[in-house]
């Protein structure tokens, strides 16, 4: 696992919505790599990436749902 990164913390340094995390997350865009204390741990590098990949695809026309299918190769 890379540097660790907060839900909290993702929603100050990426600018997204809260619910937008936890909607990403429970679909399967972004996963969650540690948990415990009532705090969720990302992958900071892969949250960055996965995030600019969502939104270069939304601003083509993508759905959410064509996104999670071609960022998990399926």
């Amino acid at each position: 696992m890379g540097k660790p990164i907060s839900a909290k913390n993702i929603v100050k340094k990426f600018n997204l919505a809260y619910h937008t995390l936890n909607y990403y997350t429970t679909i399967g865009l972004l996963t969650v790599v540690k948990k415990g204390g009532g705090v969720r741990l990302y992958d900071e590098a892969v949250v960055s990436e996965t995030l600019k990949k969502i939104e270069a695809m939304m601003l083509e026309g993508y759905t959410l749902r064509l996104i999670r299918s071609k960022l998990s190769g399926k």
